[in-house]
């Protein structure tokens, strides 16, 4: 069962945030938010809260499990972008900047992690692992 959980109208660029949604997309819960509690970004901590916000949404489609025991990693996660705010700053000679205050929407789902969710470094390693073991061939040919 999964739980999803969004956050619309943050006020920091998509680019930016998608940085932070990088660091959690397809880690477990407890990895992600230990991630998310120690990273500089100030994006970290709106993600954290959206983390948190979809684990209360999943205890609530299944309250007769528990969190540490239904073994949830972020299945899926997007940085969308939201409205942007256009401002004009002052320039000289009578002339006006631009200044696009950008904004974004967050969709975050947490669920059962599937042994066939297996990250890329992961998968990368199982196929060097495999071609670097010989095959076996018999012994009189």
């Amino acid at each position: 069962m999964e739980a999803v959980a969004k956050l619309r109208n943050v006020p920091t660029s998509p680019r930016k945030m998608r940085l932070v949604a990088n660091l959690v997309r397809g880690k477990r819960v407890t990895q992600a938010l230990g991630l998310l509690r120690f990273e500089a970004n100030s994006g970290a901590e709106k993600v954290e809260k959206l983390l948190l916000s979809a684990l209360a949404n999943w205890q609530q489609k299944n309250p007769e499990e528990r969190i540490e025991d239904a073994n949830l990693c972020v299945t899926e996660i997007s940085v969308d972008e939201g409205r942007q705010l256009k401002r004009l700053r002052p320039a000289p000679q009578g002339r006006g900047h631009r200044i696009r205050k950008r904004s974004n929407h967050i969709t975050l789902t947490v669920g059962p992690q599937r042994e066939s969710q297996m990250s890329k470094k992961e998968l990368n390693a199982l196929t060097r692992l495999a071609a670097a073991t010989p095959t076996e061939t018999p012994a009189n040919a």
